[in-house]
């Protein structure tokens, strides 16, 4: 935590930016984490005196792609600190430190009903068997948000990118708050916008004022108590916020909306929209609105085309599978069409890392205080492989064992489950299929 000042007026870190629309609606923008939020190490939340300071608290994020990987180029080949960084994984070359590669995951509940996708898809996120309509019971961020998420905001968000409108609930949500009670994934960032800033009226985004005009005066005031380094974080943040108000606006008109079940195209532009909600996601866990989110990149079944990897004559799912249009999933150009677009499944994911590295919070970053595990409903793709799944678990949080490939005997709900209590510290103490702690996943 660069230039700590000892002597300084002391912020609560649940200081908001507050101020009213023309219309009366309250609008309220969370603050970066300040230095003068923290003690003078950086170490906690700052306190009155007599009064134990806060430790600073950990966050959970569960992100997903749909359909499986092509092992060959997912997952490396050697054990250890040493393996070799694969193509798929390259993305993440800089953070190698930072990441845990799980392979030889079990997902024990894929068993039963349904069409191989979404009988793996409750099992993965629930741990559940497949009702034929959903799972049976919540999925693993909703368990851990009914453990940390209740003084939050928002006690978890729901994050997604593309659309694709085909198959059932289960196809196109990952989070679940019981027995097949959904929870959709907001994919238009207008209204992930709108939620977060608290406007009711029309979207700050549909107009020519920013959001940042109705809560100037309060900016302003808090800006003459603050010390020159929170002082440039204030503006820095700021300026983020107009920044992306900015991209949402010039997004086209028809990224407003949700395409209907019938549309065949689907050919958005879903990088831009990815780096949008990811930023989005970036504001909500560093200003303390939330400490749980999922983040649904591609659905479960995946069929987006992807022109801007060249691949728009079959979608996701026909990729990974022949039936009549591509080469076929199992062989070279098949596997090598799997391999480009499962590396930008991984480039959103080390953006995602790289947004939450960037942001300081007392002696570190608030990636340094988050956990993350990146899945997908199956292993090799072709044949629907729930066995062997590979997984990345990241963040900085202290407990977590990072930079090393790792084949292990488990069940998804034993990774979730150590995940959860040992690292998040959420004390869940029990998850569907979880029988033991995955002690290589700790330092």
């Amino acid at each position: 935590m660069p230039h700590v000042i000892t002597n300084r007026v002391r912020i609560s870190r649940r200081a908001l930016l507050q101020g009213l629309t023309a219309a009366g609606s309250p609008v309220m923008v969370g603050l970066p984490p300040l230095v003068s939020m923290f003690n003078s190490h950086g170490t906690a939340y700052a306190a009155a005196p007599a009064v134990p300071a806060k430790p600073i608290e950990t966050r959970f994020v569960l992100w997903f792609n749909g359909n499986g990987i092509p092992e060959r180029y997912w997952i490396p080949a050697e054990e250890g600190t040493d393996y070799r960084m694969t193509p798929c994984l390259s993305p993440l070359a800089q953070f190698r430190r930072d990441f845990h590669v799980l392979s030889g995951v079990d997902n024990a509940a894929a068993s039963g009903q349904g069409n191989g996708h979404t009988n793996s898809m409750s099992g993965l996120m629930t741990g559940t068997l497949f009702t034929g309509r959903g799972p049976s019971g919540p999925s693993v961020d909703q368990v851990i948000a009914a453990k940390i998420g209740g003084e939050s905001r928002f006690r978890s968000l729901q994050i997604g990118v593309a659309q694709e409108s085909f198959g059932e609930s289960m196809q196109r949500n990952m989070s679940w708050a019981g027995y097949e009670r959904a929870l959709p994934p907001e994919m238009i960032p207008h209204r992930l916008f709108d939620r977060l800033f608290g406007q009711r009226e029309e979207g700050w985004v549909n107009r020519k004022r920013s959001i940042l005009d109705a809560v100037q005066n309060d900016a302003s005031a808090l800006k003459k108590k603050l010390p020159t380094d929170d002082q440039n974080r204030l503006e820095e943040h700021m300026s983020g916020i107009r920044d992306l108000e900015r991209s949402i606006a010039a997004l086209p008109e028809e990224y407003r909306r949700v395409d209907p079940p019938d549309f065949d195209g689907d050919m958005k532009d879903w990088p831009r929209i990815a780096k949008l909600q990811s930023d989005l996601l970036v504001q909500a866990l560093a200003t303390r609105q939330t400490r749980v989110a999922s983040y649904m990149l591609t659905k479960c079944q995946s069929i987006s085309r992807f022109p801007w990897l060249g691949y728009t004559s079959a979608r996701h799912h026909d990729y990974t599978h022949a039936e009549g249009r591509v080469s076929g999933a199992d062989g070279a150009e098949g596997q090598r069409v799997l391999r480009d677009i499962c590396k930008w499944h991984v480039e959103e994911f080390a953006y995602l890392v790289a947004k939450l590295k960037s942001i300081p919070e007392g002696d570190g970053s608030v990636f340094d205080r988050t956990a993350l595990i990146f899945v997908h409903e199956h292993a090799e793709a072709n044949p629907h492989k729930n066995s062997g799944l590979a997984m990345l678990v990241a963040g900085g949080v202290g407990k977590m064992a990072k930079g090393r490939h790792t084949r292990v005997t488990g069940t998804a709900g034993d990774v979730y489950m150590t995940v959860a209590d040992e690292i998040v510290g959420a004390g869940i103490g029990k998850f569907p299929t979880a029988t033991r702690k995955i002690n290589s996943l700790l330092a």
